[in-house]
């Protein structure tokens, strides 16, 4: 196992040497784990974090729906934070399953990337 997440460490890597958040379009980072999905909205030139959400509360859902949930979750905390456009960053994950439908749950909802 330890050699798959090598693998995604690695490919993480040359994903964040080409991408960037700034003030006017922030980075939408997604993590995913076995139980749970977390997303963050981080500024990279002053290094905060703007937005958050993660469906760590939530446990009567399925994954799926929590990873849709968590898409919602963080494009409202985008728009009151007054962020419309982002780059999405998938941190070294596929975008397959839950990476996917919380992004496409966040475009959606409003998000632009």
């Amino acid at each position: 196992m330890q050699k798959k997440n090598d693998k995604r460490i690695r490919l993480k890597k040359r994903i964040r040497a080409k991408v960037r958040g700034t003030k006017e379009r922030p980075r939408l980072s997604v993590f995913r784990s076995n139980k749970f999905i977390y997303a963050q909205v981080i500024d990279d030139s002053t290094e905060r974090t703007l937005a958050a959400a993660s469906d760590a509360k939530m446990t009567k859902m399925k994954k799926m729906e929590r990873a849709k949930e968590v898409g919602r979750m963080i494009t409202e905390a985008c728009e009151k934070a007054k962020i419309k456009k982002v780059v999405f960053d998938r941190n070294g994950f596929k975008y397959t399953g839950r990476i996917k439908l919380l992004a496409e749950e966040a475009r959606k909802s409003g998000l632009i990337f």
